[in-house]
């Protein structure tokens, strides 16, 4: 049976908890090159994530949204994709990003505060990154809708939380989706917080996958913490999002689906929260035993894919990869603190010309360095 025929609040699952595939699960169809470089990509977040996290706490990088816990979810879904389709992001899809052609460098700039760290590669059917919550929805409704009257082969997939699930954007673009059965994969991260609110004060709703009901399509929720099982529902949801549903006045035949990935946050929503406030460390360490890395390993190494030599050569590659990333960036230029009043509004309020001139004067009488540090 389709994946996405299932009742939504039945949860696709292929590897259990230990990385064995379950018993009458379908592992879907990847080459076996494929397989370990999904795994390195995998490995290649969680080395990318730590790093950032302590490039912020040493203050050479501004706040940053972790993405420990996810990597499955975000990778998994992005090894779907064909290169024509599009990506749009939310602010924590480094691994998405980079697993669709965006380069490392770059998301480091952006969280250092280099504004062009946030330019799309021209060669990167890729959105830039959407801080604000859910906005980036209704953008992917109406690229998949421009897609679609184009005749283009690509399909839309659109990353966003849990809590975004909460904002009218998110209602405006599901329901355009579905009223013009525009080609989108909708994929929700539910990450079980929304910064400190549960997922239980989000919604009454038993999923978030069954919301996808109410605005005529398919929602299907899966196990985000398997790589496999994302693989395999994004790449049928694509598959429909192309082809899948009846043709309609333009001779079309695309159709959306929602897909709600159950995974956890293992670190802080940004490097400014501090998640022991709001829940226990006996509820991060329960997730953990769904590591996604670990579990993905079992299953390459039991198809005879990975072994102790070819993993610790992937683990030393990363790092190395990794720091000269680091490196690079360093030594981009930094970006002037005007800069942040750039492009905010199209002219400029009182108050900002105000802060603007107190930034100029304070360059002017103390240099640059004394500029950047107040």
């Amino acid at each position: 049976m389709s994946v996405l025929q299932r009742d939504p609040t039945d949860r696709v699952e292929i590897l259990d908890e230990d990385g064995h595939v379950r018993e009458g699960a379908e592992v879907p169809e990847i080459g076996d090159d494929r397989l370990v470089e999904m795994y390195r990509h995998l490995r290649l977040a969680r080395h990318f994530d730590e790093r950032a996290v302590s490039l912020q706490r040493q203050g050479r990088m501004g706040t940053y949204p972790p993405l420990s816990g996810q990597e499955a979810a975000q990778v998994g879904s992005s090894f779907a994709m064909d290169e024509q389709d599009w990506l749009v992001p939310s602010y924590r899809e480094h691994a998405a990003m980079h697993a669709h052609g965006w380069p490392l460098e770059q998301i480091l700039l952006y969280w250092m505060g280099a504004e062009d760290g946030n330019v799309p590669p021209a060669e990167t059917n890729t959105f830039s990154v959407a801080v604000p919550i859910a906005t980036q929805i209704p953008h992917a409704a109406g690229l998949a809708w421009a897609m679609k009257l184009k005749g283009d082969d690509g399909a839309v997939v659109c990353h966003f939380g849990d809590g975004g699930t909460s904002e009218g954007d998110f209602h405006e673009g599901l329901n355009f989706a579905g009223a013009f059965d525009v080609p989108a994969v909708f994929f929700c991260n539910n990450n079980q917080w929304a910064i400190s609110v549960p997922r239980d004060r989000q919604t009454a709703s038993e999923t978030l996958a069954q919301k996808a009901q109410a605005y005529g399509f398919d929602g299907v929720q899966v196990d985000g913490m398997d790589p496999l099982a994302v693989y395999s529902v994004t790449e049928e949801a694509l598959d429909r999002a192309k082809t899948g549903g009846e043709p309609d006045e333009i001779g079309t035949a695309t159709r959306p689906t929602m897909i709600e990935a159950v995974q956890y946050r293992f670190g802080a929503h940004t490097t400014a929260d501090d998640p022991t406030v709001y829940r226990e460390e006996s509820e991060v360490e329960r997730w953990k035993q769904k590591d996604p890395i670990p579990r993905f390993e079992t299953f390459l190494r039991e198809r005879g894919l990975l072994d102790d030599e070819r993993v610790e050569a992937i683990g030393q590659a990363i790092q190395d990869e990794v720091a000269e990333t680091i490196e690079a960036a360093e030594q981009h230029p930094q970006p002037e603190p005007a800069e942040m009043f750039a492009s905010v509004y199209e002219d400029m309020p009182d108050r900002l010309e105000q802060q603007l001139a107190y930034l100029e004067e304070l360059r002017d009488s103390h240099g640059d360095d004394t500029l950047t540090e107040e």
